[in-house]
C-alpha cells in the first residue's frame, strides 16, 4: 500500500508537501503515511483516492486496476 502512495505521487511529479497540504497535515505526517510509520485515516484515504481518480482498494493494494468504480 505504502509504495502505491509514493508511486501515485511520483508519477505526477508532486512533492510530499503538496499532498500534505491537500490533507491538511504536516509534510512529516504525510511522509509517515508513505513509509508505513502511520496508518492513513479513512478520510485521508478517501481524499487521496478522489485526488488521484482511483479507488481506495487500489491504494490499499486490494485491487490491481487503478480505475475507480464510479
Amino acid at each position: 500500500m505504502y509504495q502505491r502512495l509514493r508511486d501515485l505521487r511520483e508519477d505526477r511529479d508532486l512533492p510530499q508537501r503538496a499532498l500534505a497540504e491537500l490533507l491538511h497535515v504536516s509534510q512529516a505526517t504525510y511522509s509517515r503515511y508513505e513509509n508505513g510509520g502511520l496508518d492513513i485515516p479513512s478520510g485521508a484515504l478517501i481524499a487521496l483516492a478522489r485526488f488521484y481518480h482511483t479507488s481506495t482498494d487500489y491504494i490499499l493494494g486490494l485491487a490491481e486496476d487503478s480505475k475507480p468504480y464510479w
